[in-house]
C-alpha cells in the first residue's frame, strides 16, 4: 500500500478520470485515519497483546483488498476503498511488531528491529514489479485482488501459527541465555504514558519524524510518476520503486546494526541527511541512472525511520508504555507522510513539474537533521551502562 502506490498511481488516475492530487488524497486518507487510530492501537497493543491486534487487523486488511473487485469507476469509490485499510493500518504496521521485538531482544534491540523490516524490505523490492505486470495484465482492480489474497494466505497463518508477544510468556528471558537476569530490565521498566506526553524530549522527536516523513513519502510515492515525466519508461520507473524497496531494506537493516555501536541519534542524522542529498539530486533535475540513485538515497531514510522511533523511544522512555509511545511516534510519521504525498501532488497539478515542492521538502528534511542534534543522552539503556555492548 506504500511502496508500490507509486505503480497504480497512473492507472488509478486514467480509470478514475481524476488529477494525481486527487487520486494522492486517497492515500493521504489512507495514512490520516491511519495516523488517528494508531494511539488507539497502540493502547490496546499495551492492554490486550500485540499477537491479538496483528491477527485482527490482518485479516480485515487481506479482505479489504480482495474487495478491490468491486470498486466503482467513481473517485468516491476508491477514498472509500482506503477507508477501512486506513483504519487498520497500524495493525499490520512496524508498531505491534516493533513492540514484540523490543521485549525480546535487549542488546542487539537495533539489529532485531533492523531484521524484523526485512519482509517490508524485499517486499518494497519485488511488489512494484509483481504490481507492475499485475496492472498491465488484469488491471489495478485485480493487482490488489491478488495483493490480498497472499496476505491472507501467507501473512495471517504465519502469524497465527510462529507469533509470541513476550519471552517471560514462554519463561524466557531477553536475548536467550543470560548470566545476570537481574540485570535485565523488567517490562515494566520506564516512564508512565502521562510522564512521556509531558516530556519534551519527546515531542522533539515527534517534531523530526513528521518533518522526515512528510519528505520521504513525498518524494517516494511521486518517483515513478517524476521519472516517467522525465522520459523514463514505465518499466524503469518500476525499476526505480524497487531500488526504494532495496533501499528501505538496506536503510533497515545497516541503522539497526549501527544503533546498537553509536549514539542513535547520530545515525539517525547520517540516515536523514543522505535522504536530503537524495531530494537534492531529484530537485537539480537529475534523469537516468542518477535519479535512480537520488531514489535509493531517499530509500535509506524511510528505511531507517521505523527502526529510528522503536530504538529512540524505548531509550529514552523504556518498556512500560512504548506500544502507545511508539505509536504516536508511529502516526505522527504517518499523518505527515500523508499531507507531503498530497502536497507533492497538489505543488505539481499547480506548477506543472515536482521543482518546486522539492525544494520546500529538502528544506525540511534539513530541519528534521537540526532538531535531532538537540537529543541528550539515553535514560534507559541497561548493557551499555553495564559495558554489555
Amino acid at each position: 500500500m506504500v511502496l508500490s502506490f507509486g505503480v497504480f498511481l497512473k492507472a488509478l488516475t486514467q480509470d478514475f478520470h481524476a488529477s494525481r492530487s486527487a487520486i494522492s488524497f486517497a492515500f493521504t486518507l489512507h495514512n490520516i485515519l491511519g495516523a488517528l487510530s494508531t494511539p488507539l492501537i497502540g493502547r490496546l497493543i499495551d492492554r490486550a497483546g500485540a499477537r491479538k491486534v496483528i491477527l485482527v487487523g490482518t485479516a480485515i486488511f487481506g479482505f479489504v483488498l480482495l474487495s478491490a473487485q468491486f470498486v466503482p469507476s467513481h473517485i468516491a469509490y476508491l477514498y472509500l476503498f482506503y477507508f477501512p485499510i486506513g483504519l487498520v493500518a497500524c495493525c499490520t504496521s512496524p508498531v505491534p511488531y516493533g513492540t514484540v521485538v523490543s521485549c525480546w531482544f535487549e542488546r542487539r534491540r537495533g539489529l532485531a528491529l533492523g531484521l524484523m523490516g526485512l519482509g517490508v524490505g524485499l517486499g518494497g523490492i519485488f511488489m512494484p514489479f509483481v504490481a507492475q505486470r499485475l496492472i498491465a495484465r488484469f488491471g489495478w482492480r485485480t493487482g490488489f485482488g491478488c495483493l490480498g489474497g497472499a496476505v491472507l494466505l501467507i501473512s495471517l497463518p504465519a502469524v497465527a501459527a510462529i507469533l509470541a508477544e513476550n519471552p517471560r510468556k514462554k519463561g524466557l528471558l531477553p536475548d536467550g541465555v543470560v548470566q545476570n537476569p537481574k540485570s535485565l530490565p523488567s517490562l515494566d521498566e520506564g516512564l508512565v504514558w502521562y510522564d512521556i506526553w509531558h516530556h519534551p524530549t519527546f515531542w522533539l522527536m515527534i517534531a523530526a519524524f513528521a518533518l522526515a516523513g512528510a519528505s520521504v513519502f513525498a518524494c517516494i510515492l511521486h518517483l515513478p510518476a517524476l521519472l516517467t515525466d522525465r522520459g523514463v519508461s514505465v518499466q524503469t520507473a518500476a525499476i526505480g520503486s524497487s531500488l526504494v524497496g532495496l533501499a528501505v531494506l538496506t536503510g533497515r537493516i545497516g541503522a539497526g546494526y549501527l544503533l546498537d555501536l553509536f549514539f542513535a541519534p547520530q545515525i539517525a542524522m547520517l540516515c536523514f541527511g543522505i535522504s536530503a542529498l537524495g531530494i537534492a539530486l531529484l530537485w537539480a533535475g537529475s534523469t537516468g541512472s542518477l535519479a535512480l540513485i537520488a531514489g535509493f538515497f531517499i530509500g535509506l531514510g524511510m528505511g531507517a525511520e521505523v527502526d529510528l522511533i522503536a530504538f529512540l523511544m524505548t531509550r529514552y522512555f523504556g518498556l512500560r508504555s512504548l506500544g502507545t509511545s511508539f505509536a504516536y511516534g508511529f502516526a505522527s510519521y504517518g499523518l505527515a507522510g500523508a499531507l507531503g504525498v498530497y502536497l507533492m501532488g497538489a505543488g505539481f497539478d499547480r506548477m506543472h513539474t515536482y521543482s518546486f515542492p522539492l525544494g520546500v521538502f529538502l528544506i525540511v528534511m534539513l530541519l528534521a537533521v537540526a532538531l535531532l542534534s538537540r537529543l541528550g543522552p539515553y535514560r534507559y539503556a541497561t548493557w551499555e551502562r553495564e559495558g554489555h555492548v
